[in-house]
């Protein structure tokens, strides 16, 4: 199956069960580098093409500032579920399940590895709702209180030897050097990435992104 299949059939499966809900909630999870923003953004084109009004709600917006990060001691786990606003972002995933007019999200910008405030805005008329980011099935609390906010969900199981490789690409890509891209992998990426598969919730799909 080609990944433009595979989105058309999940896609197809999303709008069968959302039927005629005024609002209706997807979550993409999944480790750092399994793609998550690559499905959620074609996802959510795929669902426009089918005529629907849909907006992506990425949760990286919600990542603590690093001068918050330094503060709490946690500049090295840049990341972590610990390194995120989860009230906020719970507060938010719950006033767009309430259908709220022209809720204002927070965008991660990586290039400068900062949150930029308000940068997009969910429509009170958008009736599917893609959400993804790394911590959505994690089950642990006070991760696990999401559960109640999605309707269908979606988990991307990617072997670590690729989840290695892709991260360290893009650090790479990011301007790390080999060796400190390696500990960062080693010490943060992989040590998230774990957590995120061994304590997930269960899902509708299961991707094998390979």
């Amino acid at each position: 199956m080609t990944r433009g299949m595979e989105v058309d059939s999940i896609a197809d499966r999303i709008l069968s069960r959302a039927g005629d809900a005024r609002r209706f909630i997807i979550a993409v999870a999944g480790p750092p580098g399994s793609g998550k923003s690559t499905l959620g953004a074609a996802l959510t084109e795929a669902l426009t093409a089918h005529g629907e009004k849909t907006a992506l709600v990425p949760m990286d917006g919600f990542h603590f500032d690093d001068a918050v990060l330094r503060e709490r001691g946690l500049a090295g786990r840049k990341g972590s579920p610990e390194s995120f606003d989860f009230a906020g972002f719970h507060t938010l995933l719950k006033r767009v399940r309430a259908g709220e007019p022209d809720v204002a999200i927070p965008l991660f910008d990586r290039s400068i590895e900062l949150s930029r405030a308000a940068a997009a805005i969910v429509a009170q008329d958008a009736r599917l709702i893609v959400v993804e980011g790394n911590y959505l099935l994690l089950g642990e609390k006070p991760w696990s209180a999401l559960a109640e906010l999605f309707d269908f969900s979606i988990y991307m199981d990617v072997p670590r030897a690729e989840l290695e490789r892709r991260l360290l690409a893009r650090w790479a890509h990011h301007g790390r050097d080999a060796a400190a891209a390696r500990h960062w992998l080693e010490t943060n990426d992989l040590p998230n990435a774990d957590r995120v598969a061994k304590r997930r919730r269960t899902s509708d799909i299961v991707i094998q992104n390979v």
